[in-house]
């Protein structure tokens, strides 16, 4: 007796782009979700498609990330096409701004070096300030620099993470909120997983369940190295178009409001947010954008990442034989999310992941 041939513990960005993933191939799943008193990175997520600055260091993540972005169009689409819902793609590209001349100078090796290990797909160039004013010519012309990729994009990550959910329950995906795991047993044909609503039987099993993958990994001997890290963001009031690019600072969404970030705060697992770094993220985006300066702020709040020790996702699966186990976290949830759903989540049906993704194992920390 089994509740579901494949069971994913999360329903959060991972857990559902790798549901729906796997309910596409045509599998029988089923998504166990906390529900929204979890601590959801989701709601925090600035919803970039990302790729410069990532990678320069860890080769595997930036091809990954890559791949992910130029997987990202037909994504949209097909999501768009199946549940109705625009998750606001666009992929136009993105800014980052530096802040003063020794972060542009180590941005310049950085993105360089990031180029030599993509094997020089990843596109860039360095922005004059005549060039900058061309693009976005509401940004403060004083800043000393910044670079532009046509490899990124955003979304709205709320209505991402909505249409993954509704696409899983499209292709034939079970899904169970109020499912709070507390415990997981290895039988010799599956595993028995004890939930706040009873015992749920599965054949195989997929943890992606953010920062709670730390608890549940050594209960099916694996291990999953993650640090919380809070982020705050700001939501201004709904403004005329003042930006066309999305930036790790600035993105104007698709209603018009200008979301600001970022923080980044060693906290626990704290996800509140506090005046003094609200402030500050008010004083950088003015800098960047005076435009700003008189309009309102309407919303703020604070979400905690998923990182591991080195910021780069860990990826893992149990050893043969007996049932497979798999646990995936990381903090690029909305970049991934395309590579997570069309690429990794086939693999789950082979016997084993593939070689190209050996770098992501916890084993790196071990070395």
């Amino acid at each position: 007796m089994r509740d579901s041939r494949v069971v994913v513990i999360g329903g959060g960005m991972v857990g559902a782009a790798l549901g729906y993933g796997l309910a596409r191939q045509g599998i029988e799943t089923l998504m166990l979700d906390e529900g929204d008193q979890g601590l959801r990175a989701a709601r925090g997520n600035f919803g970039l498609l990302w790729v410069q600055g990532k990678g320069a260091e860890f080769p595997a993540y930036a091809r990954w990330t890559l791949d992910s972005c130029r997987l990202w169009p037909e994504f949209a689409a097909e999501l768009a096409e199946l549940t109705g819902i625009d998750v606001q793609f666009r992929q136009r590209g993105g800014i980052h701004y530096c802040l003063d001349e020794p972060e542009l100078e180590a941005y310049r090796l950085e993105l360089a070096q990031q180029a030599a290990v993509s094997d020089g797909d990843f596109e860039y160039q360095f922005l004059s300030p005549t060039q900058l004013a061309r693009l976005e010519p509401h940004i403060n012309v004083n800043i000393p620099g910044a670079c532009y990729s046509p490899n990124d994009g955003h979304v709205n990550p709320l209505y991402l993470l909505r249409a993954l959910q509704a696409g899983f329950l499209a292709r034939g995906g079970h899904y169970r909120p109020r499912h709070h795991v507390k415990n997981i047993e290895t039988t010799q044909d599956g595993f028995v997983l004890q939930t706040e609503q009873g015992p749920i039987r599965a054949e195989q099993l997929v943890l992606a369940a953010g920062l709670d993958n730390r608890r549940l990994a050594p209960m099916v001997g694996l291990s999953q190295p993650l640090i919380p890290q809070r982020g705050q963001l700001l939501i201004t009031e709904r403004l005329p178009k003042l930006l066309n690019y999305p930036s790790i600072y600035l993105r104007q969404t698709g209603e018009g409001t200008i979301q600001i970030g970022d923080s980044s705060e060693q906290v626990g697992l704290d996800d509140g947010n506090t005046p003094q770094v609200m402030a500050q993220l008010a004083r950088r985006a003015i800098s960047l954008l005076p435009a700003l300066r008189h309009r309102n702020i309407v919303r703020g709040w604070g979400a905690l990442r998923v990182l591991s020790p080195d910021g780069y996702p860990v990826y893992e699966q149990n050893q043969a034989p007996g049932p497979r186990a798999h646990a995936f976290s990381s903090h690029s949830g909305v970049t991934l999310a395309a590579v997570h759903a069309l690429t990794l989540a086939p693999m789950l049906l082979a016997p084993r992941l593939s070689p190209l993704l050996d770098a992501f194992t916890p084993q790196r920390f071990k070395d």
